[in-house]
């Protein structure tokens, strides 16, 4: 195959990861953002502390995390069928890979909710703010940090899946390499979407890392 019939097929699956990874990472951040959150709040001695709650969702997020992406992939074929009438193509894929980020994410943002300094918290509460301007003007203004670099973490974990979900037609460079790489023997279009992969998550890290410095108060 020359470089010629590489190309525009090199750039469909680009957009098409691209197109993935994008609104998957924007309804992970929304997602895992209020779960993580919940996590902190209703934990023993947290402003909604409901430990019921809590070790209930709890559950639910430990089981999110522990099954392999691949075997979520299929056993989310139902769901995905009933949200958008489709389990092949990028929006098909869109579905499990949500599914699959926002437990991820989530133990990710009560992670760093919880690295914030109890003191300032405190101080919030004895001047009297609300529970609401506690958690969005303390804990995640002083958690952002951690909330960007978790989420280009996030990120570049969704690049991986969904190259997993090419094995089941969910398109994009995967799903390129699978097909051409893979079934037909075509190397130069293996190491060719290797290498955009290789690229494509040096930039979102360098990217995150950049924003999570200029947020640190360090």
């Amino acid at each position: 195959m020359t470089w010629e019939d590489m190309l525009p097929l090199l750039w469909e699956g680009s957009k098409e990861t691209a197109y993935m990874v994008g609104v998957s990472t924007a309804i992970t951040a929304v997602g895992g953002l209020l779960v993580g959150v919940l996590l902190v709040l209703t934990d023993r001695g947290g402003l909604l502390a409901a430990w019921p709650v809590n070790a209930l969702l709890g559950l639910v997020v430990n089981i999110g995390r522990s099954l392999p992406f691949i075997i979520l992939l299929v056993a989310v074929i139902p769901f995905t069928r009933a949200v958008v009438g489709t389990t092949i193509g990028t929006t098909a894929a869109i579905v499990p890979l949500t599914i699959g980020a926002i437990p991820f994410y989530a133990r990710i943002v009560e992670t760093a909710i919880r690295e914030v300094d109890p003191g300032v918290v405190a101080a919030a509460r004895a001047m009297g703010a609300s529970r609401t301007a506690i958690v969005v003007k303390v804990l995640l203004r002083e958690a952002r940090p951690g909330l960007v670099a978790g989420l280009t973490i996030t990120l570049v974990a969704l690049v991986g899946y969904s190259a997993m979900a090419g094995a089941v037609g969910g398109g994009g460079l995967g799903d390129l390499a699978i097909r051409y790489g893979y079934q037909r023997f075509e190397t130069e279009v293996m190491i060719a979407t290797v290498v955009l992969l290789v690229v494509f998550v040096q930039l979102t890290q360098s990217f995150g890392d950049w924003v999570a410095r200029r947020l640190s108060h360090r």
